[in-house]
């Protein structure tokens, strides 16, 4: 009996590493991969989970093309992204480009911006929608009655349901992204700063030239993250308009949302399905060219 030779010790490292990779990578098979495959597969389908499936080939896709409600609800998706992630981001670097220089009570400030990320979105969502009420019940209407100003009709308002909704998604994730940028902001040497402050480079050029460019990484992960936080927004809508999910005339319904509705109202799953797949290709596509836009070109 021929005995098996030993493993080295770069073998044994791999099968370590391997050991521990096994239940994340297996986790993601069976929770991630596995139902975006089966979703694929069901774009082509029609079910509507109780009955059999039958081959519906494109038929769900070119239903989404001649959609009116689909493209109404594609264009709130958009609106979302491209007014939510600047703001957001240009809000939390100027937060975080002041508070980094504060030293009273710097951690008890920081602190308190991070503290709306950690709150449960669904507690946000109702605390924000008690803001929206009409007098006396609202805090904003209240506010402008105070001044003789009209009240407005925030949440049931095919003018302002969007932003009224994008206002406490934007606050709920500064936080997190206020936090991010202070920590790039403190992996720059300080060396640069004071080499420029030597050559007498004013602040502006300083931020321009110096600090913005070697925050290049940070900026880059945080206008990808935001990104798919603002494609997926789906809290905030479905808790602070539960009346009219999405709003009068879908005003502020954004895709997830449509997805759950047609998948858990109206149990069409191949269509939902093919709304997954056509949500899926956005944020593969905006993930990439955003990634491409903030390359590092020589």
């Amino acid at each position: 009996m021929t005995r098996r030779p030993a493993l080295t010790v770069r073998q044994k490292q791999v099968a370590w590493a391997w050991g521990f990779l096994a239940v994340p990578v297996a986790f993601y098979v069976v929770i991630r991969f596995y139902p975006t495959a089966q979703a694929f597969v069901l774009a082509f389908l029609d079910w509507n989970l109780l009955g059999s499936r039958s081959w519906a080939g494109l038929g769900n896709f070119a239903r989404l093309w001649a959609d009116p409600t689909f493209w109404k609800v594609f264009r709130n998706t958009f609106v979302y992204l491209l007014i939510g992630t600047p703001v957001s981001l240009l809000l939390a670097f100027t937060v975080a480009f002041h508070l980094d220089r504060v030293r009273f009570m710097h951690g008890t400030i920081r602190a308190l911006y991070f503290l709306p990320f950690m709150t449960s979105a669904v507690a946000m969502a109702w605390v924000w929608r008690w803001f929206y009420q009409p007098v006396p019940i609202g805090l904003f209407n209240n506010a402008l009655a105070s001044f003789g100003i009209p009240q407005l009709r925030f949440l049931n308002s095919t003018t302002n349901a969007l932003p009224a909704i994008l206002a406490p998604a934007i606050w709920a994730g500064l936080g997190f992204q206020i936090i991010i940028f202070m920590a790039g902001l403190r992996a720059i040497p300080k060396s640069f700063l004071e080499a420029a402050r030597i050559d007498g480079l004013s602040g502006w050029a300083t931020l321009t030239r110096i600090t913005l460019p070697l925050m290049k990484p940070t900026i880059v992960f945080l206008v990808v993250f935001t990104s798919i936080g603002f494609l997926r927004i789906f809290d905030h809508v479905f808790n602070m308009t539960t009346a009219d999910p999405g709003g009068p005339l879908n005003a502020s319904k954004p895709l997830v949302l449509m997805i759950y509705q047609t998948a858990f109202s109206s149990y069409d799953m191949g269509y939902a399905a093919a709304q997954t797949v056509v949500l899926f290709v956005v944020l593969l596509a905006v993930s990439l060219a955003q990634l491409w836009l903030m390359r590092d070109r020589p």
